[in-house]
């Protein structure tokens, strides 16, 4: 990173910059100064650090402009489809990080490129690292994200080192996603670390609930969600809760006639989020019912691309798992010798016409992004179903043959990473484990409000301590470790980068 800092001449000297981003009348004065340093810098690599709702695609929308007027290709990467589709609304032709690391190494050095990275707090090292490798002499690359927000599940925290490094970043930290002055403020806080003033102020206005039994907490919060559930999303720390939350939505919208009458039932794969990049190398770690889907696959096991296994058995002393293919075939294989699988337990879940839901996994031929949402319009008795997306599509796909989808009411805070919504209501568990409940936890949930942000939790008074944690120099290995998993080492950040 150092050895490309002040090599290159710059997309624009400073007063052209200037003059571009006066050109557009819009533009605060955090997002001006952010297009003038990333346009007048000299650096091959540069980093955005961008608070939540600070308005980025506006700005990346003018930098993209501005570059592609003086011969820059621009490419846009992301580590999720989700967020790779929302850089595409500043117009940069996108795609996943892990799309562009499996293909051909073979570089175009006719163009000079411009690469943005999306969401690089959620980028690995390893990922990070082979990206940088494959610049261009005349490449640059922009690292736009948050370190205060989710980091990595896989090892690292690349984003954040490179930082610590001496990378060249600008700010852009003038947020306008709030349009509640109380709330905006709030949010500012937490991006400063600042979470006891902030939960105190919630709280003086009451936006905090105790409720310690979890049971009558889960019910609070899905009736409060059904009575505005309009552009309304509940946030929780984990997959159990968010689980019961999405059943606890469900069960009051049936009692209020707010779903079709008919509920009809798919069989769907929920991503076993309790498993790192490294973890899936063991194992062990694997249950006999887990669906494995290969992304790269093996020729020398059978295996394709793209295509599913049923783990039928595990053999923790040779690290081999048996699979079961579509076909019915069996085939055995050491997982570390196989990277670039997901894993999956498949459960049965009741669906009903006006239900909302998300896709757990990007579907390339239906044009959907992983954690895109929708509501459906109707489910036929074939299976098929009927949906209107957020952004206002109408799609149609078959509820049998795609099994990545599940209620939409509740999320992670990882999943909300990059979502938006008019009402925000919080569980905030204290018991949970401090991985899951952090600083983190509290700025991504409660910047996803536009208007209103709303907690229950079981312990107001310990809430502000809990909350305050911040475990950002912990790596996924790290957590896995505290919990009795061992993992292979990180990579760690070397001078290659």
């Amino acid at each position: 990173m150092r050895q490309g800092q002040n090599q290159l001449k710059p997309v624009l000297p400073r007063q052209k910059a200037i003059a571009v981003t006066e050109t557009d009348a819009a533009l605060n004065l955090g997002q001006k100064t952010m297009i003038e340093d990333v346009l007048s810098s000299r650096d091959r690599i540069q980093g955005i650090q961008g608070t939540a709702g600070a308005g980025k695609t506006t700005a990346l929308a003018q930098i993209r402009t501005a570059a592609e007027t003086q011969g820059y290709q621009i490419e846009g990467f992301a580590p999720t489809s989700r967020a790779a589709k929302q850089l595409e609304q500043a117009g940069v032709h996108s795609g996943t990080l892990q799309s562009f690391l499996v293909r051909s190494q073979e570089s175009d050095q006719q163009h000079r490129k411009l690469f943005f990275i999306d969401e690089s707090s959620l980028a690995s090292t390893n990922q990070v690292r082979d990206f940088l490798r494959r610049l261009g002499p005349e490449d640059r690359v922009l690292l736009v994200g948050d370190t205060r927000q989710h980091q990595a599940i896989e090892a690292g925290r690349p984003f954040q080192q490179l930082q610590e490094a001496g990378m060249k970043t600008a700010k852009l930290d003038q947020i306008v996603r709030q349009k509640d002055p109380l709330l905006k403020s709030e949010v500012e806080m937490l991006a400063k670390g600042q979470i006891t003033t902030a939960i105190e102020s919630l709280k003086s206005r009451g936006r905090v609930n105790e409720i310690a039994d979890p049971k009558e907490r889960v019910r609070a919060i899905a009736r409060n969600y059904v009575s505005a559930p309009e552009r309304t999303l509940i946030v929780s720390p984990d997959n159990k809760s968010r689980q019961a939350l999405n059943e606890a939505v469900r069960r009051e919208l049936k009692t209020n006639d707010l779903l079709g009458i008919a509920d009809h039932k798919f069989r769907v794969l929920v991503a076993r989020q309790d498993m790192t990049g490294a973890e899936r190398a063991w194992a062990r770690r694997y249950e006999a019912g887990d669906v494995v889907r290969f992304l790269r696959g093996s020729k020398s096991a059978g295996i394709e691309a793209g295509s599913y296994g049923k783990v039928m058995s595990v053999d923790a002393a040779k690290n081999l798992l048996t699979v079961e293919k579509p076909n019915g075939n069996h085939v055995t294989y050491d997982p570390k010798r196989l990277s670039g699988v997901t894993v999956y337990q498949a459960v049965e879940r009741e669906f009903s016409a006006g239900e909302r839901i998300q896709f757990t996994a990007p579907q390339k031929q239906l044009g959907i992004a992983n954690r895109e949402m929708g509501t459906i319009e109707n489910i036929a008795h074939d299976g098929n179903i009927s949906l209107i997306l957020e952004d206002g599509r109408k799609i149609e796909f078959s509820g049998t043959a795609h099994s990545h989808f599940d209620h939409g009411y509740a999320v992670t805070s990882h999943s909300a990473q990059g979502l938006t919504a008019n009402r925000v209501l919080i569980n905030a568990d204290t018991t949970v484990h401090p991985e899951l409940l952090n600083a983190r936890f509290a700025y991504v949930s409660v910047s996803r409000a536009r208007l209103d942000a709303e907690i229950y939790t079981n312990n107001a008074e310990g809430l502000a301590s809990r909350l305050s944690a911040d475990l950002g120099k912990s790596s996924a290995l790290e957590f896995s470790q505290s919990v009795g998993i061992s993992a292979p080492k990180d990579l760690g950040i070397g001078q290659s980068i």
